[in-house]
């Protein structure tokens, strides 16, 4: 069995406070262990990131891409390794655990091109009297240590959102992993290790939420970056009142799906997918489906039965889709949340049913709005339909949610879409497409209980830095 050190600014160390023991999702065995920082190694962490902050802020724009780049190539020569890593400790399938490789390595592409080519601004101040003969430059500076907290349902990816815009801007990292999934974080401070990241300038240390509570009210950390539930991220911020936050939260993304949509058994196909691929533990996962009358029985049918095809099972094997929760309490609390839609009146078109950890690709209808599979963030392989009639009444049933990450809107109507931009209260509008999609050098966050701040490399970037001016006569 696997028995991984944790990386403490640039060295490998055992955990002073024992080991974390880290279990398969899907056959509830341990299948890694990994060192648990103690306060003492934390506060040595928090000490050797404020020690580097100087050095990382000197490094040239050409060294930063240069270590960027390296740590690409190193994820990617281990693609498979670090793949099977992460089937292990999330039970992500391996289909898509391949991808999810694929994405860090282009977060780290995006970063090494915002790092090489950062921007600055030039204003000639002569339009106005009091700055007549004068130029202002503007350029953006690191804003020194940055704590990170990333979660478990991408643990390579969302954990390269943080560090590869962090080495872009030159500002050292202490990052906390998943408890659930520690070892993709590992992998990628082994990458940028390897690349020539200097000491000091990253800590990964596998630990408990509470462990690393101090460094949030730590003044020398400047910006804490945290991806997760809203409940924790919010409580974070509290603490955190002195200093930069962004939050990367939760949603229970809408989709509208009108009759000019297009292939509607292909449409059908995206949302099931979109719904229940890696067990809907996805903050973007679609979880209400909104239908216009004169196609709804149709994608009913159409709904029901791309649900029903969606490969439910083994993580490990190629064709599976829907793996398992990752915990059996997850998959209690989806299953009690489809019981109690059903008592309150909804109806299971597809799913419903759970096999140990596995929880069918489950669709309902008819579901009170009140109920928290609809009014909640259900991170699970489940969604429910209902019917509109006017595209208003539409738009007005996706904003009736305290959350606002992403929705999706099938259509090719373009004012609709437009009035949908504008009256959407959610980070990212997605048309022709589910909510789920991403692509990871674009802007993503989200509005209202759903965060604050954006990831995207080159926002990220911008997230790191601070505005300094300097005034030529």
């Amino acid at each position: 069995m696997r028995v991984q050190k944790l990386f403490l600014g640039g060295r490998w160390e055992e955990g002073a406070a024992g080991e974390l023991a880290v279990a398969s999702p899907y056959h509830g065995g341990q299948v890694s262990s990994v060192a648990r920082a103690s306060a003492a190694q934390i506060a040595a962490a928090a000490d050797a990131s404020a020690a580097a902050t100087r050095t990382m802020a000197e490094l040239s724009p050409e060294r930063k891409a240069s270590i960027l780049e390296g740590a690409r190539a190193h994820l990617l020569q281990r693609k498979e390794e670090i793949a099977a890593l992460l089937v292990e400790e999330a039970g992500k399938p391996v289909s898509l655990a391949r991808v999810e490789v694929d994405r860090a390595a282009d977060t780290f592409l995006a970063s090494a091109h915002v790092a090489r080519y950062p921007a600055v601004e030039a204003k000639d101040l002569g339009g106005f009297g009091s700055g007549a003969g004068r130029l202002a430059l503007v350029r953006r500076v690191p804003v020194g240590p940055v704590l990170a907290i990333s979660p478990f349902n991408f643990p390579l990816n969302l954990v390269c959102h943080k560090l590869a815009p962090a080495v872009a801007a030159g500002c050292p990292v202490v990052l906390k992993p998943a408890s659930q999934t520690p070892s993709p974080a590992l992998a990628v401070a082994e990458a940028l290790e390897a690349a020539g990241l200097p000491e000091g300038g990253l800590s990964v240390l596998p630990s408990r939420a509470s462990d690393l509570e101090p460094l949030a009210s730590d003044r020398r950390f400047r910006l804490l970056t945290f991806t997760g539930s809203a409940e924790v991220g919010w409580g974070l911020k509290r603490k955190a009142w002195d200093k930069r936050v962004t939050l990367e939260l939760g949603g229970n993304a809408g989709i509208i799906v009108e009759p000019d949509a297009g292939d509607l058994a292909d449409v059908a196909t995206r949302i099931a997918v979109a719904a229940s691929a890696f067990a809907g533990q996805s903050c973007i996962s679609v979880q209400r489906i909104f239908v216009q009358d004169g196609i709804y029985a149709e994608m009913k049918r159409l709904l029901a039965e791309a649900f029903r095809a969606v490969p439910a099972g083994d993580p490990s094997e190629p064709r599976t889709l829907c793996g398992p929760m990752i915990d059996a309490a997850n998959a209690d609390r989806v299953m009690d949340w489809i019981g109690k839609a059903v008592a309150a009146g909804g109806k299971v078109l597809a799913g419903g049913k759970r096999n140990g950890a596995v929880v069918d690709p489950t669709l309902l209808e008819e579901v009170p709005p009140d109920q928290p599979i609809v009014a909640d963030e259900v991170f699970g392989p489940v969604a429910v339909l209902a019917r509109y009639s006017d595209f208003g009444d539409a738009l007005a049933a996706v904003d009736d949610s305290r959350f606002g990450l992403q929705a999706g809107v099938f259509t090719k109507d373009v004012t609709k879409i437009r009035r949908a931009w504008e009256r959407l209260e959610v980070g990212g509008l997605i048309q022709g497409d589910v909510p789920t999609w991403r692509s990871d050098p674009m802007p993503y966050g989200g509005a209202r209980e759903s965060g604050t701040g954006r990831e995207g490399p080159a926002y990220t970037w911008r997230e790191m830095t601070e505005e300094r001016l300097l005034v030529l006569k």
